[in-house]
């Protein structure tokens, strides 16, 4: 994909099979408010496409042509490959080798579970999921939304944990699964992440370890 006609084509094809806006976020590697302009705009024109998610954070990062502020990540060459996958793994898995140890690594589902399967193989920790709300999301409060962990792999059982996604576009997905892991009674001593589209340092006091850090110069944020 290599450019908006194209990421509005895959939007659109990805709501036709019913998928919600939240996923064909994750899917495309963006944010929530990208997701819907995506899928609006394939529609039609929309002028109100960043208000009419909802979501007051995205309606005041859109800029005046009304799309938003956005940077698409496509690593989807490390995802068809078994070889490029693992190796990519090994090195989110050598990024947390030096925060602590942890006895499972949480993947956040869907894109970050192969990453987490190839960290806990290389770390030896148990492995579990995560669904986030976002999947779940159309429109409105994502806070009235809610995600959990898969009861098909390891339960957190009041241990240290590793977070593993794929990507960070704002950070909410990341700081809910922390949470949710704190929730069920582990303790998160550290985030991995392939691409870090917003530069951060921690999410609530854990820290974020990141192979690439794609940061957007000239809009203003």
């Amino acid at each position: 994909m290599k450019d908006v006609d194209s990421l509005t084509e895959s939007a659109a094809a990805l709501a036709r099979r019913g998928l919600s806006h939240g996923e064909v976020a994750d899917e495309l590697n963006v944010s929530r408010e990208t997701a819907s302009w995506l899928v609006e705009r394939a529609d039609g024109p929309n002028e109100d496409t960043a208000e009419g998610t909802g979501d007051a954070d995205a309606a005041a990062s859109a800029p005046s042509d009304g799309g938003p502020h956005d940077i698409h990540v496509d690593w989807s060459a490390v995802g068809r490959d078994s070889f490029r996958l693992s190796a990519v793994g090994s090195a989110l898995a050598d990024l947390l080798t030096g925060p602590g140890d942890a006895g499972i690594t949480v993947g956040i589902e869907k894109a970050g579970v192969p990453l987490a399967t190839v960290v806990s193989r290389e770390l030896d920790t148990s492995l579990a999921t995560y669904a986030p709300r976002k999947h779940q999301w159309e429109e409105g409060d994502i806070e009235s939304y809610s995600g959990g962990f898969s009861r098909n792999f390891a339960g957190i059982d009041e241990r240290a944990c590793y977070v593993v996604d794929d990507t960070v576009t704002s950070g909410t997905t990341l700081g809910e699964t922390v949470d949710a892991v704190r929730d069920a009674g582990g303790e998160p001593v550290a985030c991995a992440v392939l691409a870090d589209k917003r530069g951060i340092d921690d999410i609530d006091g854990v820290p974020v370890f990141s192979l690439l850090e794609v940061i957007r110069v000239g809009d203003g944020t």
